[in-house]
């Protein structure tokens, strides 16, 4: 078999549609490509907002911005240009937004936010943080009651409302949700939270989970029949010893445990490590390798290097700084399955395929119309029986068949005979795919089945619709902002949005950073301790905890997980 990629030479130029205007009337401003550019960004200090300049310097993008109050800052937003510039390409223009925003008042991004007029994304995956309490006490977390110093814990109801929020939401309703914490196995009623989500109509579950509780295979069961379809599960390496580190006790059997019952349940998993540079980023390759071996019930891997918070000074924010261009890199030199420029994608472009979907069926679906800078990734389709990964760039021209379906779905919508469209569909996207060079067993007919169902998670799930899906490994990173290298210009598309108790939604890079949202919600929520159920916790760990623990400092670092 063939493990050539196609040329990124040979890219074509996307033609994109861009809209002038939100759902509500304000004005979009295109996002700027090459470089040097400006954006708006904000002071570490005093968080006001500042402009800011992107420029490449020996062959790494770079943003510098200056405060009048507190002075000169920079940082490392990618470590490849050629990377940077390839994802500025790979872009279909933007959203429109809701049209029944939370704030029709706003007019600063980021600090009017909830969401805004100024939005251009709807829901893609909707967060919803249940409780901050936990049963670990994390050295690198931030979202624990356990280093806040006050509970938040809305009750059963205000979690009705905050999903009530997320399926009001138009012209797209949210249909994908997470439920995350603090732990979110923990929150008392989480059983009943499963089962009003199903029955509110979500058509994704799933839960940012460190995996403790469902090592008990009984609560794995019951979280399956009550709605659970996947776990956002906390794989920060292969060894102990990071774990230790990372989370300040041995946690390896346990995330074993927890994917075995995965695998008994019929639950999928998306490992999710947070990469420390120096500290595990040498285990990305063992991390894909044991996704491979358990393709069976893990589905995708979501990196997340980690964010800074606090004062640190320049020279320690370069060499600590870890980029999404570094992640594709590392993934390469330490699997050989991928080729870092060749490979990868910014995961934004693959909003043709979702308006091709929504133009077929003639209803909106989520899109991730988000920047392209805020993600990257690739998919694998690997071959169940040899554990063969054969990344989908390397036996389909997707930049070609991306503008396909592009063009397709705004033909689909005018037409009023789909059935014809869709032949026209499937003869125009077929070109594209080269079964020489795919894996074993994969026909362009299960390659369309495959797509269908990574949008559709109903579909090949159990085959009892006569859809059977291809095994696939989502192999993605996301780059969360802190207020070094944060761009406004991404808030303002966010796809991942929280769902707060003031009934408002909060992109996720407003909500855990710059302004910082989480905190003002949390506080104002806070409930007394003496007036809580006590935590849902069958599974003690703490048995696990070595007496002499060395973890990794916290005076520089926070993360998301």
């Amino acid at each position: 078999m063939s493990t050539s990629a196609f040329s990124p030479t040979k890219r074509p130029k996307f033609k994109i549609l861009q809209p002038e205007f939100t759902l509500t009337g304000q004005r979009i401003t295109p996002l700027a490509k090459g470089l040097p550019k400006e954006t708006e960004s904000l002071c570490p200090e005093c968080r006001q907002v500042i402009r800011a300049r992107i420029f490449e310097e020996n062959g790494k993008v770079i943003m510098a911005k200056t405060c009048a109050d507190h002075g000169d800052f920079r940082d490392i937003v990618f470590s490849d240009v050629a990377l940077y510039q390839k994802m500025d390409e790979w872009n279909f223009g933007d959203g429109g937004g809701n049209s029944n925003p939370n704030n029709e008042q706003g007019v600063t991004c980021p600090t009017d936010c909830g969401l805004c007029t100024l939005h251009t994304s709807h829901t893609a995956l909707a967060n919803l943080d249940l409780t901050n309490r936990c049963n670990l006490t994390c050295p690198v977390c931030f979202a624990n009651a356990n280093t806040s110093g006050y509970v938040y814990e809305p009750n059963f109801e205000q979690v009705v409302k905050m999903m009530e929020t997320l399926r009001n939401e138009r012209p797209v309703d949210a249909r994908c949700i997470q439920f995350s914490g603090g732990e979110p196995t923990v929150y008392p009623r989480f059983l009943d939270v499963l089962r009003k989500a199903k029955e509110m109509g979500f058509t994704h579950i799933q839960a940012a989970t460190n995996g403790i509780e469902l090592s008990d295979l009984d609560f794995a069961r019951e979280c399956k029949e009550a709605g659970l379809a996947t776990l956002y599960l906390q794989f920060d390496g292969v060894t102990d010893d990071i774990y230790r580190r990372v989370r300040g006790v041995n946690l390896l059997d346990v995330k074993m445990k927890t994917i075995d019952n995965c695998r008994k349940t019929g639950m999928k998993i998306v490992f999710v490590p947070t990469i420390v540079k120096g500290l595990n980023d040498h285990q990305i390759g063992d991390i894909v390798r044991v996704a491979i071996e358990n393709i069976d019930c893990v589905s995708g891997i979501s990196f997340q290097p980690v964010a800074f918070t606090g004062r640190i000074n320049r020279r320690s924010l370069e060499e600590k700084r870890f980029t999404l261009a570094d992640l594709a890199q590392a993934v390469s030199d330490q699997t050989g399955i991928t080729r870092a420029q060749e490979d990868f994608f910014p995961l934004a472009c693959v909003t043709p395929f979702s308006k091709l979907t929504a133009a077929l069926r003639g209803v909106g679906v989520p899109t991730i119309s988000s920047h392209p800078h805020c993600s990257l990734g690739t998919y694998f389709f690997v071959d169940e029986e040899t554990k063969q990964a054969v990344p989908i760039t390397q036996f389909v021209d997707v930049g070609a068949m991306l503008q396909d379906m592009d063009e397709l779905s705004r033909k689909t919508r005018k037409s009023i005979f789909k059935f014809y469209t869709k032949l026209g569909v499937w003869n125009s996207l077929k070109k594209h795919f080269h079964k020489d060079r795919a894996p074993r067993g994969l026909s362009f007919t299960k390659f369309l089945q495959t797509l269908q169902g990574l949008t559709d998670k109903k579909l090949g799930r159990d085959g009892k619709d006569g859809t059977f899906t291809y095994r696939t490994l989502l192999v993605a990173g996301m780059h969360f902002q802190d207020l070094y290298n944060y761009d406004i210009e991404r808030v303002k598309r966010c796809v991942i949005h929280y769902s707060a108790p003031n009934g408002q939604l909060y992109p996720f890079c407003t909500y855990n950073s710059g302004p910082e949202f989480r905190e003002k919600i949390e506080r104002e929520f806070a409930v007394p301790v003496d007036t809580l159920e006590p935590m849902r916790s069958k599974v003690d760990v703490r048995q696990n905890h070595p007496k002499q623990a060395e973890v990794v400092s916290t005076e520089d670092l926070v993360t998301i997980g």
